[in-house]
């Protein structure tokens, strides 16, 4: 065999093991929708300078992007023109393969952009806008595939802040959380043809949060947390199963529900935290602990997070809460145990993203903060001990006197990929 053959198929073989564990980033949350950084092989340590393998521009927006099979996806907002956007680009060398706009007009707060990660599935990729447009894209050529104007075509009153919960795929449907009229708070579409296969819930206001698939007692529901209940449904038909009332003012529901066992936790900004126990059987909510009514989002003990979802463990949740404060809570009533500012700083809605990496666990943890900055920590009982910190990407966006990131990094590739209002960044973290 030539020499030069046998180098070539040498140098193959090395860049198929070398990639073999990596994986991709595909939705919000990660492969399986629990912010968990499953990867090996990845630095044991940050350096001290992040080494970037590119940065491609990109116009304002909240959502952060999503990788899937060496494609970059993600959205953004030209505010001038009313434009919304969504990009691919090529995972490995950032090079845009296609982008396709569309008018937005924004009536929300805070109109910086879209704000829902878009959700790969096959060669498919579905994003939804702040103001309602959600869309079915050909991975690779960009077509719309087919498309729905919430607002127009179910009624919906748009969130203060815009919509935000990022659509799910299950099996052949898709998931959205339209805020529709008549019943249509969520509604499931086929994912190929974008026909309407059952709708749920009534609720004037839809909330923030991302729609989940959690298996209690035996039993896959669907996690639905919107302003007045936290409710269960049959992901194949919509039926309900169970809800529980959770009012929440603003509509103000933002991170993921979390799943221990039989228990579900919640956090949210103004109310703090709620734990359920939903019984054996997986359909019979009950509080076992939430936070004292003389608890606000100013003075308070608990975890009042407003985006950050928390770390779930057997003995204690981590979490950040409403004025910067990373805390230690136990799981099984609730009572802090620390509190440090050492992860961000203090202020209203001071904020850090959370991924336990490994596995839903405080003992290697990557914190995003709203600085810009990429910390690796290690959190348990005794307390916050950082190991490194680095610089990720500039904060672009003003706010409370601030400049801030509020855009969930993804991680894939054994990389973070990374968005402000200016660009999008992949940083190489292989060991």
């Amino acid at each position: 065999m030539d020499r030069k053959l046998s180098a070539l198929i040498l140098l193959l073989s090395f860049l198929v093991v070398s990639t073999a564990d990596a994986e991709d980033w595909p939705q919000w949350g990660g492969p399986q929708r629990d912010i968990v950084w499953r990867e090996t092989g990845i630095v044991e340590k940050l350096p001290a300078e992040l080494p970037r393998v590119w940065s491609a521009p990109i116009a304002e927006g909240y959502a952060g992007p999503a990788v899937a099979d060496g494609r970059v996806f993600v959205t953004d907002r030209l505010a001038k023109e009313n434009l919304e956007r969504v990009h691919a680009f090529d995972a490995s060398t950032g090079d845009p393969l296609w982008s396709h706009k569309y008018d937005a007009p924004y009536s929300i707060s805070y109109p910086a952009g879209p704000r829902a990660t878009p959700t790969v599935d096959g060669n498919r990729v579905y994003t939804l806008g702040a103001v309602g447009h959600l869309f079915c894209f050909d991975v690779k050529s960009g077509d719309i595939v087919w498309g729905k104007h919430c607002v127009e075509d179910y009624g919906t009153k748009l969130p203060t802040w815009g919509m935000a919960g990022a659509p799910l795929v299950d099996g052949d449907q898709l998931i959205v959380l339209v805020g529709g009229a008549d019943g249509a708070l969520v509604v499931s579409f086929n994912k190929h043809t974008g026909e309407e296969l059952w709708r749920a819930l009534d609720d004037p206001d839809v909330g923030y949060c991302a729609p989940v698939i959690l298996e209690f007692g035996g039993r896959r529901q669907l996690i639905i947390w919107h302003a007045s209940h936290v409710s269960s449904l049959d992901p194949a038909t919509g039926a309900l199963l169970w809800q529980h009332p959770f009012p929440v003012r603003y509509a103000l529901c933002v991170p993921t529900p979390r799943k221990l066992g039989n228990r579900l936790f919640l956090t949210a900004f103004y109310e703090g935290p709620l734990m359920l126990d939903l019984g054996e059987n997986g359909l019979t909510p009950k509080e076992l602990w939430r936070t004292d009514p003389s608890n606000n989002d100013l003075k308070n003990n608990s975890l009042h997070s407003i985006m950050p979802t928390s770390i779930v463990t057997e003995k204690f949740i981590y979490g950040m809460s409403s004025y910067g404060q990373l805390r230690c809570v136990r799981t099984d009533t609730g009572e802090q145990v620390w509190e440090t500012l050492k992860a961000t700083g203090k202020g209203r809605w001071w904020n850090a993203f959370l991924i336990p990496h490994g596995k839903m666990s405080g003992e290697r943890v990557y914190l995003a903060n709203e600085q810009g900055e990429l910390i690796q920590a290690r959190l348990t009982g005794a307390g916050y001990e950082e190991i490194a910190r680095a610089h990720l990407i500039k904060p672009t966006r003003k706010v409370q006197r601030r400049m801030t990131i509020w855009s969930h990094p993804a991680f894939a590739m054994k990389s973070v990929f990374a968005r402000n209002d200016e660009e999008l960044v992949r940083v190489d973290l292989a060991e």
